[in-house]
């Protein structure tokens, strides 16, 4: 809830944020099961969530596509993680990929 005016943000399924609403706004939506709330970890009301048209849960359930891997790259001054997405070109335009890592490392989990 933004301390500034009291007023508790409301996100379309989406994420957009299209405003605010009061407490006791926020309060009676949640209580009739239009909207979903956030609750902060003291268990303040933090936010509040537009259910989807088909009343399922607004927040999407699986991870959008082109998810980032990272790997240890070593340099000059020492080492540094860097995030590359498999089978993509780095910087310079060079094809990286990292698959055979990966079948790697599965190949050791299964080991073992």
């Amino acid at each position: 809830m933004s301390s500034k005016n009291q007023q508790v943000p409301i996100y379309a399924p989406d994420g957009t944020p299209p405003g605010f609403r009061t407490p006791e706004a926020a309060r009676r939506l949640i209580a009739g099961g239009y909207v979903k709330p956030s609750y902060g970890r003291k268990g303040h009301l933090k936010a509040i969530w537009r259910c989807q048209e088909e009343g399922g849960n607004p927040v999407q359930p699986s991870v959008r596509a082109g998810t980032k891997y990272s790997f240890i790259e070593n340099l000059e001054h020492g080492r540094c993680w860097k995030l590359r997405r498999l089978d993509r070109r780095d910087e310079d335009g060079v094809p990286v990929s990292t698959r055979g890592i990966f079948l790697q490392v599965v190949r050791e989990c299964m080991a073992r």
